[in-house]
């Protein structure tokens, strides 16, 4: 793949985000066709990983979707093999390496600067997307930042 198409999948991811999908979806929709996966299908599958998994601000979903992404491209598919999964893992773990050194943190509610994602979970209402609501999230920049660290994977990958 060139720069050129990585950077419009990395954009694809930007605009889903801003089209109302979550930070996961938005990530793994951007990718999903490299794998066979059409763009409804990788929307159902990362649907529920938003505001950190559930809105339980968990896991940030932008990073989720990396995990996703990279059992797509890697994930073993035999039962005992260890070395495959060895393999998965080691990938998952340097890109969310990455992620944290680039965001402070793979935690939605420490990414959003919320005291505890205990509290934040109670509450499994999605915000309304508004202006504001752009304005004082930084999750539009989460998942350019997942989508371009899988997209510069793929390429040194080929490289």
């Amino acid at each position: 793949m060139t720069d050129e198409e990585l950077d419009e999948r990395v954009e694809r991811a930007v605009e889903n985000f801003m089209a109302g999908y979550g930070c996961c979806q938005s990530v793994v929709a951007a990718f999903a066709d490299l794998y066979g996966l059409d763009d409804t299908l990788a929307k159902k599958i990362a649907a529920g990983f938003g505001g950190g998994v559930g809105r339980m601000r968990m896991m940030c979903g932008a990073v989720s979707g990396i995990v996703m992404l990279v059992g797509l491209d890697c994930g073993q598919t035999e039962g005992p093999d260890r070395e495959g999964k060895s393999a998965c893992y080691k990938v998952v773990q340097d890109l969310l390496a990455k992620s944290k050194e680039e965001n402070g943190s793979l935690i939605c509610a420490e990414i959003l600067g919320l005291e505890g994602y205990e509290k934040a979970a109670c509450n499994y209402v999605a915000s309304e997307r508004t202006a504001e609501y752009y304005k004082t999230r930084p999750c539009v920049a989460k998942v350019e930042s997942a989508a371009r660290i899988f997209a510069e994977y793929l390429k040194n990958k080929t490289a």
